[in-house]
Order: structure tokens, then C-alpha cells, then sequence
């Protein structure tokens, strides 16, 4: 199959992009670069430097493409919450952009990087797909409705569309290859392992007041790869509803202050720590029930011990200070 990799420079997209070469797709890349890298994009993968608004660069990327996966948008809670504009820009208007060039080009079928920020505020947990959705921030508002948009195209016929709402990317690719390289970086684990390595001022915990055993925010972190082996999954999705909407995580909830202490392990070193305030637009718990997946598409995650996803992360960070920038 020839798949058309939207983002497919960035931290996931990359990663993703490894995994289709593996199972034998050829790939085409589409990013701007704004926020992925050339060196993550093998030499030999087609890279159209182009921003999803340019019409002639998706009619070039999808010329006898098959399937797209659509990876490329902007991704902070924190800066959606403060820029929604932008969010519905890159989110929702050049998402549609892209629907309409891909059936103008006759190809049907899209895998989409989605999120558990649709759902919101959880009223039970582990979340399931069926939760109810009722963003709190512009991120995941915007990944809702552009998933509304693949719904109703889907309905219409003019696609088969695929959601994978993720809950927390984590983890760098085991050989060392490919990592998480974001300017500033916004995730947790990246910014906990420069904590422990002297990089930065130290790491801050924002909340320590939240409803959760600890009072700390918990999140299900599911590995970078394991996410990547789910998107060629899906692209052999053939039975079911038109559009068909997947939870990917492991089902396991960590604290920020488990997953400190699991840096602290892998690295030997202390994480110097501050508490700030709570940052608008976080949900106190986010672990996802996952079994639809599993039942319809066989996939399982396989990197479960959270320790080995942050140990993934530190090679990572030790070996690229600079990230794609340069190694030591």
C-alpha cells in the first residue's frame, strides 16, 4: 500500500513512518518542518516540505497514494488553552484541507492521530470509547471535531476514516534512531530526565492538590512504537463502520510523582522538583479502557513497565543534547 504520512517528520509521525516501511507500505512525508525534523525522515522517503494548506502539495502527495495517515497538527494542551485560533487553524480548517484534496485525488482511506482530550473532565474511569466528550481545552475540542468531520464524511460516503485517540506518547525508539525532539518541550518524561541531567532549571509539578492518590495528575503513558504498530493496524481495517473510533493506552495510570521516581531509577540521579499552580486545561485522571481495540484489531501494546519507556527516553536525551541538533 502507498500511504501519505502528513506530520510524518514529527516526535509520533517518524516513529510511525519506521513502522510502515517495516510492514512493506511505501511512504511519501508531508510536513512543514515546524515542529519535525529532516534527519527524522529517512533519505530515501519522498519529503514534501509543504504546509497542509498547499493545494498543490497535497495533489503531489497524493498521487497514487492509498491511504493517508494524518498525523501533522499542533498538540500542547497548555498553549491551546491560550492560542485556540491557532489550534483551529492547524487542527480543524487545513484538516479539512486535506479531506477535501484526498477525494479529489479518489483516495478514501484515513488513519487519524487523535486524542483522550475529547472526552474531557472523566465521570469514570478507565474511559472508554463510548465516554461521554466534553473537551475542556482548545486541543482536544479541535481533535473532536475534526473527528466529527471524518464521521460525517464517512456517512456521506466519501471516506473510510479511522480515530486513534491516544492517551500519553512516551518512550523513544529502542536503537536509538529516533526520539522526542520538541522546542520547548512540553511532555513530561523528556522534561524530567533534563531535570535529572542538569539540564534547565529543574522540573515543575503543576498541582499537587488533584483528586488522585498522590494529588498529582495520572496519566496512561503507552510507548511511542507501540502507537506506530497501531497505525498500520489500522490501515488493514477492512470490517466495521465507515468511521471507527479506538482508545490507545495501557489500561495502567502513573502519577507525575511515579513517573519522577521511575526517572530518578532508570538515571541514578535526583529530579529536582518545585510545585506550581495547576495548569488550565488538565483533567486530574486520564487511563484509558482499551479492549475494543484489541477485539476488532488484535493490537496490544507490548512496552507495559513504565520504568523501560522512561529508560527508552533517557538513552535518548543522554546521547542527543542538542535532540536531531547534534549527539555528544
Amino acid at each position: 500500500m502507498r500511504v501519505l504520512v502528513t506530520g510524518g517528520a514529527g516526535y509520533i509521525g517518524s516513529h510511525g513512518v519506521r513502522e510502515l516501511r517495516e510492514a512493506g507500505h511505501e511512504v511519501a512525508v508531508l510536513d512543514d518542518l515546524s515542529y519535525g525534523h529532516r534527519e527524522a525522515v529517512p533519505s530515501d522517503v519522498p519529503l514534501i516540505h509543504a504546509d497542509l494548506a498547499d493545494a498543490s502539495a497535497l495533489r503531489r502527495g497524493l498521487e497514487g497514494a492509498d491511504a493517508v495517515i494524518h498525523f501533522a497538527g499542533l498538540l500542547s494542551v497548555a498553549q491551546s488553552v491560550h492560542d485556540p485560533a491557532s489550534y483551529y487553524r492547524a487542527n480543524v480548517v487545513k484538516g479539512l484541507a486535506l479531506l477535501d484534496a484526498m477525494i479529489a485525488a479518489g483516495v478514501r482511506r484515513i488513519v487519524f492521530s487523535s486524542t483522550c482530550a475529547v472526552y474531557g473532565v472523566p465521570v469514570r474511569v478507565p474511559i472508554d470509547e463510548d465516554h461521554p466528550q466534553d473537551p475542556i481545552n482548545s486541543y482536544g475540542a479541535t481533535k473532536r471535531a475534526f473527528e466529527r468531520a471524518l464521521l460525517d464524511y464517512a456517512r456521506a460516503g466519501l471516506l473510510h476514516a479511522v480515530a486513534l485517540r491516544y492517551f500519553n506518547a512516551a518512550g523513544c525508539h529502542p536503537d536509538g534512531s529516533l526520539g522526542e525532539d520538541h522546542a520547548p518541550e512540553v511532555h513530561l518524561i523528556p522534561l524530567a530526565v533534563d531535570a535529572a541531567l542538569g539540564r534547565g532549571a529543574g522540573l515543575t509539578i503543576h498541582g499537587d492538590d488533584y483528586d488522585t492518590p498522590d494529588g498529582t495528575c495520572v496519566r496512561d503513558y503507552i510507548h511511542v512504537q507501540d502507537l506506530a504498530r497501531a497505525h498500520v493496524a489500522a490501515l488493514g481495517l477492512e470490517a466495521g463502520e465507515p468511521f471507527q473510533a479506538f482508545n490507545l493506552g495501557t489500561g495502567r495510570g502513573r502519577s507525575v510523582r511515579e513517573v519522577v521516581t521511575a526517572v530518578e531509577r532508570v538515571t541514578g540521579l535526583p529530579v529536582a522538583v518545585t510545585t506550581g499552580p495547576r495548569r488550565a486545561g488538565d483533567p486530574p485522571m486520564l487511563v484509558a479502557q482499551a479492549y475494543r481495540v484489541r477485539e476488532t484489531m488484535g493490537f496490544a501494546p507490548r512496552w507495559l513497565d513504565l520504568e523501560a519507556i522512561v529508560d527508552t527516553a533517557a538513552r535518548w536525551r543522554r546521547d542527543h543534547p542538542r535532540g536531531y541538533g547534534g549527539r555528544h
